[in-house]
C-alpha cells in the first residue's frame, strides 16, 4: 500500500538526518532546523550505493541502526503502539522484549523503502508547531509524488534530556504509531503479547527476500 511505503520512507529520511547532525556536531535550537540543516543527508547516504545496498542489505540494516537508535525514542513508541491495557497488562520483561522485537521490526521495514528516497521531492514547511509545555513538537514536510500529486507528512518529536527524539510520523493525519497499535492490538488480543514477540523475532532473523515494487 502507497501509504505504508510513505511511512517507510519518511520515518528512515527523519532517522539518517538526525544522525548527521550529531556527526557534524553542528547546534540546532528547534526540531525544523534539525531538518533544515541536514535535508540533504539522506541523498548523500545513498548517492551511488543504492545498487549495492540492494545486493547488501545487512549492511543497509547497519546504517539504519548505526544513525536510528541515538535519536528515536524506540522506548516512549513502544509504550505508544502496545497501548495503555496491553502496557498495563504486561510484565516489565515483556515490555523489554517487545521493544527490541519491535525495534528490529522497524529497521528491516524501513529498509525495504529506503532506496527510494529522493530527496529532491521534499520540502519543509515554515509552520512548526509545539505543545503547551513546549516539550512535545510538529514538523510539517511535503512530499511530491508521481504524477504531480504531494502529501503531507508531520514528524512528531518530544524533547527527552534537552535532546529532541522522534517518536512518531504522521500522513495526512494517519499516525504510524496508530497504525502499528491497530496492528498489534488484534494479534495481542487474539493470540497474546508472546505469541507477537515471537513472531517479530521470528522475522527479525529470517532473511530478506527482495521483491518487485508494488505497480
Amino acid at each position: 500500500m502507497r501509504i505504508i511505503r510513505l511511512f517507510v520512507s519518511c520515518v528512515v529520511l527523519f532517522f539518517l538526518q538526525l544522525g548527521v547532525v550529531q556527526a557534524q556536531e553542528t547546534a540546532i535550537e528547534s526540531p525544523i532546523e534539525v531538518i533544515e540543516v541536514t535535508a540533504t543527508a539522506l541523498q548523500k547516504e545513498l548517492t551511488g550505493r543504492k545498487a549495492y545496498f540492494e545486493e547488501h542489505q545487512a549492511e543497509l540494516y547497519a546504517v539504519i541502526d548505526r544513525v536510528l537508535l541515538p535519536h528515536f525514542d524506540i522506548q516512549y513508541a513502544g509504550k505508544q503502539v502496545l497501548g495503555k491495557t496491553h502496557w498495563m497488562a504486561s510484565t516489565d520483561a515483556q515490555h523489554k522484549a517487545f521493544i527490541d522485537v519491535f525495534y528490529n521490526f522497524l529497521v528491516k521495514t524501513y529498509a525495504k523503502g529506503i532506496l527510494e528516497f529522493d530527496q529532491d521531492r521534499m520540502s519543509i514547511l515554515p509552520d512548526l508547531s509545539y505543545s503547551k509545555n513546549r516539550r512535545k513538537a510538529l514538523v510539517t514536510t511535503r512530499l511530491l509524488l508521481e504524477g504531480g500529486d504531494s502529501v503531507l507528512i508531520k514528524y512528531a518529536l518530544r524533547e527527552v534530556s534537552t535532546v529532541w527524539k522522534i517518536y512518531d510520523v504522521r500522513i495526512d493525519g494517519v499516525s504510524y504509531i496508530q497504525n502499528y497499535r491497530n496492528q498489534f492490538d488484534a494479534e495481542i488480543n487474539a493470540l497474546g503479547i508472546d505469541a507477537v514477540i515471537d513472531r517479530l523475532e521470528k522475522e527479525a532473523i529470517a532473511p530478506a527476500v527482495v521483491t518487485p515494487a508494488d505497480t
